[in-house]
C-alpha cells in the first residue's frame, strides 16, 4: 500500500472528527450544516469549471452511479444533523464509525458465501462490544427512547458504508473533486428543505462563522483526501485505516465538550479501532 495514501486516509479521519466536532458544538445542526455547504460550493465551485468538461463523457448508466451518490450523501448529512440533536459526540462517533467497517465482513459472509477467519471474527467481536459500551445500551428495553441516538448512529453508520462503495465506482467516472462538489451541491439542497421552514439562520451564522467557514472547507476536503488516498489503494484496505477518526471524535467529544462516561466512551472508541485493524488483516 502506498504510503501516501495512508498518509492521505490518517489525515482525512482527523479532518473528519473537527468538523463533527463543529457540527455537534453548533446551536441548530441543520441550519450549521446547511451554512457549511453552501460555503463548500462556493469555495470547490472552481472544479466545476475546471472539471466540469469530464461529464460530457459520462454515460447514462454512470450518471446513475452519481446520482446515487449526491442522494445517499444527502441522507447522510439529514440523518446526521438529527443524531447530533440528541446524541453525544463521543457517544453517536464511534457508533457511526464503527458500523461502517463491521457491515462489509457479514454481508460477505451472508450474502456473497465469503469466509472470515477466527481473526476477523475477532475484530467483529471488538467493534460489537465497543457499540455496546460506547451507547451504554441495556438489552432490556433495547427499543426504547433512550436508545435512540444509538439506532441513529447505526442508520448514519449504514450510510456511510453504502455511500464509500458508491463513490468508489463513481470515482472511475469522474474526477473526486468534481465528485465532492456534487454532493456538496445534493447536501445543500436536502438541508434547504429543512432550513427553509426554520429559524435562526442569522443567528448561527453570527455566533458560529468562523467554524462554518472552516467546517465548510474540512468536510468536503478531508473527503477528498480520501476520494484521492482510494485512487491510489483498494478501499478494502483503506476504508478501515480511516476509522482511526473514531478515537479522534471520542478524545475531543470527552476532553473539550467534557462529556460524561469519559473513559468508558474512549475504552470503546479504542475497542471499535482495534476491531477495524484485525478486520483489515
Amino acid at each position: 500500500m502506498s504510503f501516501v495514501a495512508i498518509g492521505l486516509v490518517l489525515l482525512s479521519g482527523f479532518v473528519h472528527a473537527i468538523w463533527n466536532l463543529f457540527a455537534k458544538k453548533s446551536m441548530n445542526k441543520h441550519v450549521f450544516l446547511w451554512l457549511c455547504y453552501a460555503t463548500s460550493v462556493l469555495v470547490f465551485s472552481p472544479y466545476l469549471w475546471t472539471e466540469g468538461t469530464s461529464l460530457t463523457h459520462v454515460h447514462s448508466s454512470e450518471w446513475l452511479v452519481i446520482a446515487a451518490s449526491v442522494g445517499l450523501h444527502g441522507a447522510y448529512i439529514y440523518m446526521l444533523a438529527v443524531t447530533y440533536e440528541i446524541g453525544d459526540l463521543s457517544q453517536v462517533y464511534p457508533i457511526m464509525r464503527g458500523t461502517s467497517p463491521l457491515l462489509v465482513p457479514f454481508i460477505g459472509v451472508l450474502v456473497l458465501g465469503e469466509q472470515l477467519r477466527l481473526l476477523g471474527w475477532f475484530g467483529v467481536a471488538c467493534i460489537v462490544f465497543g457499540i455496546y459500551i460506547a451507547g451504554n445500551l441495556r438489552l432490556s428495553g433495547l427499543w426504547h427512547r433512550r436508545n435512540r441516538a444509538i439506532w441513529l448512529a447505526l442508520c448514519v453508520g449504514v450510510l456511510i458504508t453504502t455511500y464509500t462503495v458508491v463513490d468508489k465506482v463513481a470515482i472511475r467516472s469522474v474526477p473526486p473533486q468534481l465528485l465532492t462538489e456534487l454532493t456538496n451541491i445534493g447536501n445543500f439542497l436536502t438541508l434547504s428543505l429543512i432550513v427553509m421552514r426554520q429559524q435562526g439562520i442569522k443567528k448561527e451564522w453570527r455566533m458560529n462563522w468562523r467554524t462554518i467557514v472552516l467546517g465548510g472547507v474540512l468536510s468536503p476536503g478531508g473527503y477528498i483526501l480520501f476520494l484521492k488516498a482510494m485512487a491510489l489503494s483498494p478501499v478494502s484496505q483503506l476504508a478501515p485505516m480511516r476509522e482511526i477518526g473514531t478515537v479522534f471524535g471520542t478524545v475531543m467529544g470527552v476532553f473539550l465538550l467534557h462529556e460524561p462516561q469519559g473513559r468508558k466512551r474512549l475504552w470503546a472508541s479504542v475497542l471499535i479501532t482495534a476491531g477495524v485493524v484485525l478486520l483489515a488483516q
